[in-house]
This record gives structure tokens, sequence and C-alpha cells, in this order.
């Protein structure tokens, strides 16, 4: 068996040494540019017509097709015996699974265990790429990985035994000599380009998802069934996308999807057929329960699968969708500059004692997280306006304007995760200013508690 792990992941080169024919010398990782180079880390690989000759600094390995194998060893047969016994599998079937190639795109909370459960059943490539970093909250899912940051690679060695280890560039997804690929990505503009380069390039796309505690499994491109622009022929709105940092996700679903990814693909690769063709598996975790959903067949229309398909190469997937192509928060720019106040300025008003409205709009779950001494309300609760939190926030204004002086605005300043939440809060807090609240100035703090965790009191929880 050998391992290929694969250096980065969808339409970016990061992080790692690599040259370029048209720069003078070595680009130490990010960023990938020195003076007088075009490539910026955010240039797609389709836009880069430079890059073709782009190396590791280590030596490069290309990838042999994979030799067919005429028996199984006595090594083989004892360590896939279990599997052999079975009738629908045998050794004909675990023959087969030695001569596939599965290339993994994304090796987060479904990647990690995925490539360990592929490798293990004795697939005979498993291909990794990735080109996110992990970080402590990653583990609870991410179970290949560990606090000393050991290589993934030699985790999944360790599951297979001995195995051959390669590391290649990867420059385009179309032209790797892959039998099926997995999307474990966490991110549209990742699976519209996945989605494309399989279909383009004849691969079947088995494709999992895992978000707060619900699943999602199917298999796109397979015997004529529909592809993932059959389905979403237009990209969701970016601000309706609810990313893992966001809403979160128990560590166990995406487990619990990834063994019937790892199925699906191993029943593919012994020549067993899939289940999920043309189906859309969904788990419940709160109630436990399976849904199967039968999905549209291909569509005539589609544009890159159809009858007349206007998408013929990879485009620019993060301009057609809008978004970045990452899992992580958006950092949202709704205020003008004097609406905001950074978490240091905020600091020198919480150290002068002015008077003035701190407000929490998170989540309550959030708030149970870590909290600086506030009033709440979420920000769901402002923009529907409710009694309750209404009658609290005019309550608190009303303390707050006894503390004054004056009778200037109450200064309110508002605080979330990381600044996102707060600009909209402002925006609501103006809009019933003079009317359903007494008159106040709302300005958000930029960054949030995040920034106030990074920049004023490092032993703050971050989350």
């Amino acid at each position: 068996m050998s391992i290929s792990i694969k250096l980065p992941v969808a339409n970016y080169i990061l992080g790692w040494p690599i040259r370029c024919q048209g720069c003078p010398g070595w680009h130490p990782g990010w960023p990938i540019r020195c003076q007088g180079c075009p490539v910026t880390p955010r240039t797609p690989l389709w836009h880069r017509p430079c890059l073709t000759g782009l190396q590791l600094q280590e030596k490069v390995t290309t990838l042999p097709p994979l030799k067919p194998k005429a028996a199984l060893s006595n090594e083989d047969i004892m360590r896939y015996s279990r599997q052999l016994l079975l009738p629908e599998l045998g050794v004909q079937g675990q023959l087969n699974l030695s001569q596939t190639s599965v290339l993994i795109v994304g090796c987060g909370g479904l990647g990690c265990p995925l490539a360990q459960y592929l490798a293990a059943a004795g697939i005979g490539r498993v291909g990794l790429l990735d080109y996110d970093e992990v970080e402590l909250s990653n583990l609870h899912r991410q179970v290949l990985h560990g606090e000393d940051s050991c290589p993934l690679c030699q985790k999944v060695q360790e599951a297979t035994g001995a195995c051959k280890i390669t590391a290649f560039l990867l420059l385009d997804i179309i032209h790797l000599m892959y039998d099926i690929v997995a999307d474990c990505s966490d991110n549209v503009p990742t699976r519209y380009l996945i989605n494309d380069a399989c279909v383009l390039s004849g691969k079947l796309l088995v494709s999992a998802s895992a978000l707060r505690m619900e699943g999602q499994l199917t298999v796109y491109n397979y015997h004529g069934g529909p592809c993932y622009r059959c389905l979403y022929p237009k990209p969701p709105p970016p601000e309706m996308v609810t990313n893992r940092s966001d809403g979160g996700v128990l560590g166990v679903v995406p487990g619990i999807m990834v063994c019937f990814q790892a199925l699906e693909r191993l029943k593919i690769a012994s020549g067993q057929g899939s289940s999920c063709g043309q189906q859309l598996l969904m788990f419940d975790a709160q109630d436990v329960r399976f849904q199967s959903i039968r999905l549209w067949p291909k569509q005539a229309s589609c544009a890159v699968c159809g009858e007349n398909p206007t998408v013929t190469h990879l485009v620019d997937y993060e301009k057609f969708c809008g978004s970045a192509a990452t899992d992580k928060c958006r950092r949202l720019n709704l205020l003008s500059n004097d609406q905001r106040v950074s978490v240091q300025e905020y600091r020198a008003i919480v150290d002068n004692t002015a008077a003035h409205l701190l407000l929490n709009v998170r989540p309550l779950v959030e708030v149970d997280l870590c909290y600086l001494p506030t009033c709440h309300i979420p920000l769901s609760c402002l923009e529907n306006s409710n009694s309750e939190h209404i009658h609290v926030l005019k309550e608190r204004i009303g303390q707050v304007k006894e503390q004054m002086s004056s009778e200037s605005q109450v200064p309110v300043y508002v605080i979330c995760k990381l600044g996102n939440d707060s600009q909209k809060a402002v925006q609501v807090l103006e809009r019933m200013s003079g009317s359903e609240v007494d008159c106040v100035t709302a300005k958000d703090i930029c960054g949030g508690l995040m920034a106030w965790a990074q920049k004023i009191d490092p032993s703050f929880p971050q989350y």
C-alpha cells in the first residue's frame, strides 16, 4: 500500500517552501510571493500560469499506477481475515480494494477517521489533501491528531502497518490518478470545485457533511446520477451559510457519518455498488433517526454535466460563491470607523470608570462559556423586538443615565464573539433609538471577546 500525502487542498498553495519559474528563489511558505512575483496567496491555481514549475523543496515523487495483485499474501489473509469471511467481499473484493485509489479532500473531523478506516481496510492508495492548520478546538472530532501535532501521515501509517508514504505537490485535481474522490471539505467553494473536477475527469464523488447534531451523505456522478450542481445550480448567499465555528458540531456526529462514508467507498471499490446513488442519507443525532431522500435525476440543464455544459474547466470558485474557501468566520464590515471602538479603547473606558452600558448579544449557550459583566440580550431577541428583553434594556439604560451628570445620550458598547453580530446589533439599536428605547449612542467593539482575550486578558477563555 502507498499513502500519498497531498499538499495542499482545493485551489490554493499554502504554507510549503516552493519554487516558481518566474521568481529568483525559494518562497519560504506563507505568503508565497517575493518581490516582482505576480502570484499572491489568494491566486487560484487556474490563474497561475507561472506555477507550472512549482516544486517542493524536497524531491518530488510522482505516483505510479497501482500494480495489480494476482493473489493475497499470507500477511494479507491474516490482516483482513475477518472481512474476507464475508460472502459480499471475499478474496476478489479484497483484491479490488487493493487496486483502488481514493482521494480524501479535507482531513478534519470527516477526513481523519475516513483515512484510517480506508487504509486499515486495504485500499491500495489513499491521497490526503488539506491546507488548514490543526487547532485545539478541532481535537474533539479530528481523532488522528493530538496536542503534540503529530503529522497525520504518521498516524495513518500506524493504522496500516508497513506502507510507503509519498509527498508531492498538487497542481490540478483533474489530473490525479484516483478512482474515487471523498469530499470531506467544510466550505461551499471547495464543494463546487471538487464536484466540477470530478465531473470533468469522470470520477465518482462520495460526499459527507456534519454540522451541529446532523449529518448528510450522498454519492454524486454515479451511474448517470446527479452531480452537486444538478441539485444546487447556484450557491447559497454567504450570510446564509453556517460553519462549525459558529454553529458547532458534536464530535461523534462526523464519526458516525464517516463510517457510512467509508462503507460506501468500500462497497463501490469492492464491486458491490453504492446504496446512496441518487439518495441523500440524513442523520439526526438528537432523535437518533436516519432518513433517506430520493434525489432528482441528472439535470439536462446542469452547467457542468448537462447536455450543453457551460462549465468546461475549473473557474474561480470563491468569486462564484462570494465567499472564501474556508470554514473560518467571515469578518463583516457593516459600520463606519466612528461607530466602532477597539478593545484597547474600551479597556480605557472601563479603567476611567466612565458611565456606559456594555451589551452582550451572544446566544445564551455562549454566555455560559465566558462573559464580561454586561447586560445580556441575544441578537435574535433584539431583531425581533422581544418585549421582555426591550424592557430590560430600557431599565439598564435608565440606570446608566442616572449616573450621568448631563443629559447626553447613553453610550452603549455592543460586544459578541468576533465583532460580527455586534455590528448588526448596533444597526438595530440605531433604528430603535428614540422610539422603543431612550436615545443612545451605540458602538461596536471590534473583534469582540476573542480580541479581548488576545489583546487585553490572555487568561480569558477562547472558543
